[in-house]
């Protein structure tokens, strides 16, 4: 099934950002569960990160929460809201 993580960055964490981002790609690498595609939200003009975009193939919820609990940019506190969506991909 396919999921989407949308998350929203804490204000002013722009340097703890840049201290876990290695560690975060690192993760991912391993492929924890498939990631279909992944990439940093940005502001208007393309300027500054304002937080993640997932969208990922997972057997349910949970594994989702368990990606999640693991990703260095979650344990490093960078992430004020995350959502996560189930997905019915239509077109492409």
């Amino acid at each position: 099934m396919l999921f989407i993580i949308f998350c929203i960055d804490r204000p002013g964490v722009e340097e703890k950002r840049r201290q876990a981002i290695s560690g975060h790609i690192e993760y991912l690498a391993k492929n924890p569960i498939k990631v279909v595609m992944s990439g940093p939200l940005v502001s208007d003009d393309g300027t500054k990160t304002v937080g993640s975009l997932f969208l990922v193939e997972a057997a349910d919820r949970a594994e989702i929460e368990r990606f999640q609990r693991a990703d260095p940019l979650y344990n490093a506190g960078i992430w004020e809201t995350v959502e996560v969506r189930a997905f019915n991909k239509r077109i492409g």
